[in-house]
């Protein structure tokens, strides 16, 4: 039996009606997206059609997933909050603090001896609250929610940016910052601004080499890195029915890479096989009971165009595969000679040192089923491996029933290595290299979802490139960047000319799943007695101390950072190493920007200091202006805060003491994060302001004490010779949000409502 199968089937019990009111209301057929929007709104008697991508409105969520990084500053958050339990189904997962070096047995070990004092400080806080633990090595967040969460028609939220995987099982999953997660946790609202609609169409049929992940990896290149900012990516047509539901999951899951809100797939006959093989048949029975409103009505996907803002439309039977990257996911190259001219042209590095294989974007079954049927094939043809090959299996459900049908078994001949049912490289916990800033320029190819600079092994000179898992484990065995399995033959030990067979798998276990521990652990009934136990000469954890209120006027400020082109959530505060700091917020601050590119020198942690005239690190320039009393303001591009869902990356510079970050544009979560925090998030109302920013300029906000919903805010700079710019800045915060700001947090406005 499903977990919380009363909850689902109270969503189910209600969804008709609401989803007839909100028919009426809007005039016209539903998306899917809206179905499931509007029948988890706050306020069940609103009767408004809200209008996309302008409206702020308050949603009901149905459950919360935390991972072990995010988890510990949402539950340090939430202890703050004065509850005693919380208010919807939730669960924290211990996926990201385990670093991939030797294999499963060892790292897990070794993880467990070095975060102990985490995941038991994340274990008591679970069982204090009523949360469900997933204990070190269970699995990856993404998969495990998909095989025993996630169900059709729901909404979640979840403090990890590839929350969105779970729409593979037609939900409204939504990333989110730990702030917006303890709101849901303490029974509030959870707002969001109406997202804008995008239909993806899909005709034809997948086969060959052609998988889910090329299906995104294509979207991704029309789309770019920020074309799905705002929106939620609704799949449909024939090319989706046809397709698994881990399939889906993988394409939902790097909507996150576009920026989207969220990406789903209509309820459909894949859903149901999955759920019924993961032990769900009573979810997929009160499914199918309302399965015509867990779809989008006939009419929309009959006429895409009347219902959707932008429609886009691909055919997978003449889709390839393709390769995305290098640095970011949306760069897409066809397999064979588009690449051999792209590596040429731009000095990327032909040979392949490494294929990685899972993270939460394509660790199914079926994920590691065709990839094994590539290894299979290896060794069958005699073919030796050229470059090294690895494998994150995505949950111990997975990684039992793969080892039992002796998929991990072929990729053992190979001598891949196994790692932990965990994120690993993705997150950039690999110990691949002593001094990654000094290793080599390289390539490697993994089925992983981002591909920044340093992201998987803190390389910077490492090119990664995003693949489907049976063209990672195909090109692994070739050693080639650009080596095509359709047409390109290899020389096997017997110096014979061979070649690939296409990839074959099975979309669910022939033999069902089995796992002997999933490692769930429950939370007593009553978690009163226990007790969660803080060091306070810990360097791992921290307790919060409020944030004090910015006030309505800054005056004076100084500029710590001018952030040249791509500033992601890694570059503001990386991950790797770093982890371990995500529940002490003072000790991680030290990480804060020290990625980002300074527009002044173009070099990374290293800035002036106006008070003294000298140069240094940023978070130490950010402590001294701090205690002098400076405020300081953070200036970047386009798409500032791309990339994980971490607040890490807002709460570290409202600590050091920025009270601004203006840029050119933001992505979504990172937008949110900030006005959480209580501090400004501005946009140049003309990007070319940009350019008036100078490393020795005085900011004055000049109208700050009318700050308000709707009315741009007024920011004088001052040059150093005395002359000054005047640059309007746009904003988006509600009056809500507004509130959050003048109390400093969203959590101090919470704290204030309990008392």
């Amino acid at each position: 039996m499903a977990f919380d199968i009363d909850m689902i089937k109270k969503v189910y019990s209600q969804v008709a009606d609401r989803v007839n009111t909100a028919r009426e209301v809007t005039g016209k057929p539903l998306t899917l997206a809206e179905k499931i929007l509007y029948s988890h709104l706050w306020d069940v008697k609103t009767k408004k059609a809200f209008t996309r991508g302008k409206d702020y409105v308050d949603f009901a969520p149905d459950r919360i997933a935390c991972q072990d990084a995010t988890a510990q500053m949402a539950l340090l958050q939430f202890m703050q909050a004065g509850k005693n339990k919380v208010a919807v189904p939730t669960t924290v997962h211990c996926d990201h603090l385990i670093q991939a070096k030797d294999g499963a047995a060892t790292d897990l070990k070794n993880a467990n001896d070095i975060s102990s004092e985490v995941f038991n400080f994340l274990e008591s806080v679970s069982d204090k609250y009523g949360i469900g633990f997933w204990k070190p090595g269970a699995g990856i967040i993404h998969q495990v929610v998909l095989e025993n969460y996630a169900f059709p028609g729901g909404m979640m939220i979840g403090t990890d940016s590839h929350t969105v995987n779970a729409g593979g099982l037609g939900m409204v999953a939504i990333g989110v910052g730990g702030a917006d997660a303890v709101d849901v946790m303490a029974g509030m609202a959870w707002e969001l601004k109406f997202p804008k609609l995008i239909g993806v169409k899909l005709t034809g049929k997948l086969s060959g080499w052609t998988a889910p992940k090329d299906v995104i990896l294509k979207v991704a290149e029309i789309l770019t890195v920020k074309g799905g900012t705002g929106a939620i990516v609704e799949y449909f047509g024939p090319g989706a029915t046809s397709m698994s539901c881990t399939g889906k999951g993988t394409i939902c899951n790097m909507g996150a890479e576009i920026g989207a809100t969220t990406s789903t797939f209509g309820y459909d006959e894949s859903m149901e096989r999955y759920l019924r093989a993961t032990e769900r048949a009573d979810v997929a029975d009160a499914a199918n009971k309302v399965k015509e409103h867990l779809t989008a009505d006939p009419e929309v996907y009959a006429n895409p165009e009347q219902y959707f803002d932008q429609v886009i439309e691909i055919n997978l039977s003449e889709l390839g595969p393709l390769l995305n990257g290098p640095f970011t996911p949306d760069l897409s190259t066809a397999v064979g000679s588009a690449m051999t001219e792209k590596a040429k042209a731009n000095d990327w590095p032909i040979q392949v040192e490494w294929g990685l294989i899972g993270s939460c974007t394509n660790s199914s079954y079926e994920d590691l089923s065709r990839a094994s049927s590539i290894a299979q094939q290896a060794l069958d043809k005699g073919l030796k491996m050229k470059a090294e090959l690895g494998i994150n299996p995505g949950s111990e459900q997975v990684r039992y029933t793969a080892d039992r049908d002796g998929i991990l078994g072929i990729f053992e001949k190979l001598d891949a290595k196994i790692f932990t049912n965990a994120c690993g490289p993705c997150i950039g916990q690999w110990a691949r290299y002593n001094d990654p800033k000094n290793a080599p320029k390289n390539s490697i190819v993994h089925s992983f979802n981002r591909n920044f600079a340093k992201r998987a092994d803190g390389n910077p000179n490492t090119h990664a490139f995003v693949a489907s898992p049976e063209l990672t484990a195909a090109i692994a065995v070739a050693g080639r960047l650009d080596f095509n399995p359709l047409t390109d033959k290899l020389i096997n030990e017997n110096g014979e000319e061979v070649m690939f067979d296409e990839p074959t798998g099975w979309e669910l276990p022939p033999k069902g799943f089995e796992v002997k521990d999933n490692g769930y652990l429950a939370p007593v009934e009553d978690g009163s007695g226990v007790e969660v136990k803080v060091s306070p000469t810990s360097e791992r954890l921290e307790l919060l101390t409020p944030f004090v209120p910015i006030g309505s006027e800054i005056n004076g400020a100084k500029l710590l950072i001018k952030a040249f082109g791509k500033c992601t959530t890694d570059h503001i505060s990386m991950a790797g190493p770093w982890l371990r700091y995500r529940g002490h917020l003072d000790n991680i601050s030290n990480n804060c920007l020290i990625g980002a590119v300074n527009a002044f020198g173009k070099k990374t942690n290293f800035v002036k200091n106006q008070l003294t005239g000298e140069f240094g690190g940023v978070p130490d320039t950010a402590r001294a202006y701090k205690a002098a009393g400076v405020p300081t303001i953070v200036v970047g591009d386009h798409n500032y805060g791309e990339g994980s869902s971490r607040e890490h990356a807002a709460m570290e510079p409202r600590h050091l003491g920025v009270c601004a970050v203006i840029v050119k544009s933001f992505a979504r979560i990172h937008e949110t994060n900030l006005k959480k925090q209580g501090m400004l998030g501005l946009t140049f109302a003309n990007e070319s302001d940009y350019d008036l920013i100078q490393e020795d300029d005085t900011f004055n906000f000049t109208d700050l004490n009318q700050f308000a919903s709707g009315k741009q805010l007024t920011l004088e700079i001052v040059h150093a010779d005395g002359s000054k710019d005047t640059a309007m800045l746009n904003h988006t915060y509600n009056n809500s949000q507004i509130e959050w700001f003048k109390e400093g947090s969203a959590l101090n406005l919470i704290k204030k409502q309990n008392d």
